[in-house]
């Protein structure tokens, strides 16, 4: 099982390698690769130095899966490249999200879509996918109708340079910036680019992406979503309208039940998800769970995951291990 991570030296892709190695993921041979000016270094894998090499040298070797976090403009240029020499890509950019010819996967949901053909597999936006996995259990008992989501999404979502402009204004340091104000004591109601709608391509891939992984385009969604001084996880608050009503402690025990999904709701011990608590760890922590009292048949949950894990390179990592396992690859 020969695999390559495409994009190895970005934030992403330090996480894929983590991640491969926690899981012990079954490979005999791994590609580290990455842009021109970064070939010839070395990252550390299992305590071995792997000398990182270019794209069109990784494709010469055929590796069997590719993991690919490097960015939409390289994906689309180079991911069909892979493809054609019989390579599995899983892409972490949007390039094929909204691509109708691929499948668009969260494991825990619908990972039994996947076929053999199948040879580049897109994985969904981090703040899409810890929002379905709360939602899809919900959706299957109670049929979701609407849902209105605003997101409260760390700097470490918009990369490296954001991460340090962050730590530059909390010491008090001029440098580099990110975002085109400080976010540092700030909250920066701009992810991504603004779209001629008035919402952002962030807010969109909630609203595009969710109906596609839940195979429902009746799904109504509206989303806001915001940048803040966090540096490890998103924060979501969801406001879910169903067909059907629904019993709390149902709810409760549905989500409880979830694999990929902790719950955190206890009010009398001051319980509930945060990003310090999802910082490092692969699952979705669900909490604040309510009835909406405006409305009937409508939740209120406050849903919280590591955006680098759950939301990036486990889900790749998760979505190969489907593979290998169930004999695509």
């Amino acid at each position: 099982m020969k695999v390559a991570i495409v994009g190895a030296t970005g934030m992403v892709g330090s996480v894929m390698l983590k991640v491969l190695e926690e899981r012990n993921f079954p490979l005999d041979e791994l590609l580290l690769v990455a842009s021109e000016r970064s070939v010839g270094s070395k990252l550390k894998y299992k305590g071995k130095d792997i000398e990182v090499i270019s794209i069109p040298t990784a494709i010469e070797k055929r590796p069997d899966i590719a993991l690919f976090s490097a960015g939409g403009n390289t994906s689309l240029e180079w991911a069909p490249k892979f493809a054609e020499v019989g390579t599995t890509v899983i892409d972490n950019s949007s390039a094929w999200r909204m691509d109708l010819s691929k499948k668009l996967v969260v494991p825990e949901i619908n990972a039994s879509e996947l076929e053999k053909t199948d040879k580049i597999i897109a994985n969904p936006n981090c703040s899409t996918i810890q929002m379905v996995m709360a939602l899809a259990p919900l959706h299957k008992k109670y049929k979701i109708k609407r849902v209105v989501v605003s997101t409260y999404q760390s700097v470490s979502g918009t990369g490296v340079k954001a991460v340090e402009q962050m730590e530059n204004e909390i010491a008090g340091i001029k440098g580099e910036m990110a975002y085109p104000y400080p976010i540092h004591k700030n909250a920066i109601p701009h992810c991504d680019v603004f779209e001629d709608n008035g919402y952002t391509k962030e807010e969109m891939k909630l609203v595009n992406e969710t109906q596609k992984i839940l195979n429902d385009r009746t799904i109504a969604v509206t989303a806001t979503a915001v940048r803040i001084p966090t540096a490890g996880g998103h924060s979501e608050a969801i406001n879910v309208e169903f067909e059907n009503d629904f019993d709390l402690n149902e709810v409760r025990q549905l989500l409880n039940d979830t694999d990929g999904v902790t719950l955190q709701d206890n009010l009398d011990v001051n319980l509930y998800p945060m990003p310090m608590y999802a910082h490092g760890k692969d699952d979705v922590f669900v909490g604040r769970i309510r009835r909406d009292g405006s409305q009937p048949n409508t939740l209120n949950l406050w849903v919280v995951s590591d955006n680098l894990r759950k939301g990036a390179a486990t889900n790749t990592v998760q979505i190969a291990e489907y593979l290998i396992k169930n004999g695509l690859v």
